[in-house]
């Protein structure tokens, strides 16, 4: 399995509720989102590496009427491992967090990460609280874990092992616009900001 056919199955298993929340680490996760589905309920990250676990954290604490999905990679959460505990403390039962772990930084080189030399994101996540934590090497056991995220209380952590692929686009990159685009989908519209020119 690679991360785009990940994030296949991952639009598939929302596919009947297409206001769903993604919020998306920046680099790959990102991209591979935008290319497969752009949709003003993805909240594409930049320039924030580390912090998508913590956004849909916090979104899923102010939002418990929606059931929110993070994509995040595993270089990304290496450098916010604390966030982990404190899902595992708050215990959000709307909260799903899907890890992209190719093993590497691809967006940066490709350099290894933890995870090629042991490190068990899987096995982090339980320690720290959060019941329903799962690695998946296959579609099929991704399908199966997606399916019960989408349907049964979380918090949900769920390791998707997968090969590294080429990134296919890129998602806007007006910050502004796709979090007013965002804020919309979810209910929660903002008046237009109006830039005041410096001088």
């Amino acid at each position: 399995m690679n991360r785009l056919d990940a994030t296949r199955r991952l639009l598939a298993a929302i596919a009947d509720r297409p206001d769903t929340p993604v919020v998306a680490s920046l680099g790959h996760p990102a991209y591979d989102l935008s290319a497969l589905a752009d949709r003003p309920a993805n909240f594409y990250q930049w320039g924030s590496m580390g912090l998508a676990s913590s956004m849909g954290l916090g979104l899923a604490m102010a939002r418990p009427d929606l059931r929110v999905f993070v994509v995040d990679g595993d270089g990304s959460l290496l450098m916010n491992l604390g966030s982990l505990a404190t899902i595992g403390w708050t215990r959000p039962r709307n909260l799903v967090v899907l890890v992209m772990d190719n093993q590497e930084y691809a967006t940066t080189g490709g350099q290894q990460t933890a995870t090629a030399h042991g490190a068990d994101l899987g096995a982090a996540a339980t320690a720290m609280g959060i019941a329903q934590a799962t690695t998946a090497r296959t579609g099929s056991e991704l399908d199966a874990a997606l399916a019960r995220a989408a349907a049964e209380p979380g918090p949900w952590f769920i390791v998707a092992k997968v090969e590294e692929t080429a990134p296919i686009g890129k998602p806007p990159l007006d910050c502004v616009f796709i979090k007013q685009r965002f804020m919309a989908a979810i209910g929660n519209p903002e008046p237009a900001t109006i830039a005041t020119p410096r001088t």
